[in-house]
């Protein structure tokens, strides 16, 4: 199925709503403890439990609207589920802290596993909107591997070492914020390695 095309403010609000009402949310509700059937939820699990089904439906949408989702969508969507849920049911941050460990990791093994085998997966996934030589695909590629890399370290380290309202501040602004910079900081490459427009 052909992927639609929607206006750029609905699929920004699709991709990054979710993280801007769970910030939200938890800066409202981080001191609360709430009962529900006779156990204590802190805040943060609260919030957690209600970013679940925003971010389904936030997919579904997604979906419903383009006919099409990323393998990085799926991805995080499921992990999403996974580890939101074992969160509450378990009652532990934890788990909802590593999930952007987790899909960091995931990401940059599948792009180094095709690395490894000469390929740029970025390149197939992002060829129609990007055009970029080969070359271009390859440097780009192992950057990323190593970005996703260092972003799952740098999350390990943040939820490890620093409060949980660190670990929220630096999930909703560090991470997307390092992703901005990130392809910013690779315009002297998409410009070296442009691919020639066809001539018509």
């Amino acid at each position: 199925m052909a992927e639609k095309q929607v206006s750029g403010w609905i699929k920004a609000a699709l991709d990054y709503g979710p993280i801007v009402a769970y910030f939200i949310a938890y800066s409202r509700l981080k001191e609360q403890v709430f009962l529900i059937g006779g156990t204590e939820y802190s805040g943060f699990l609260i919030v957690t439990a209600a970013f679940v089904p925003v971010m389904v439906l936030c997919t579904g949408l997604a979906w419903w609207l383009t006919g099409h989702l990323s393998k990085m969508q799926i991805v995080t969507v499921v992990l999403v589920v996974v580890f939101g849920g074992l969160s509450v049911w378990l009652q532990d941050e934890r788990f909802f802290k590593m999930k952007p460990t987790l899909i960091y990791l995931i990401f940059a093994g599948g792009l180094g596993f095709g690395l490894m085998r000469g390929k740029s997966y970025l390149g197939d996934l992002l060829g129609a909107t990007l055009p970029l030589q080969p070359q271009g695909w390859m440097i780009l590629t192992r950057r990323m591997a190593l970005f996703f890399l260092a972003l799952a370290v740098a999350n390990e380290a943040v939820w490890r070492l620093m409060s949980t309202d660190a670990w929220v501040n630096f999930k909703t602004f560090g991470l997307t914020g390092a992703l901005f910079a990130f392809f910013l900081a690779q315009s002297n490459l998409l410009k070296t390695y442009a691919a020639p427009s066809p001539k018509g």
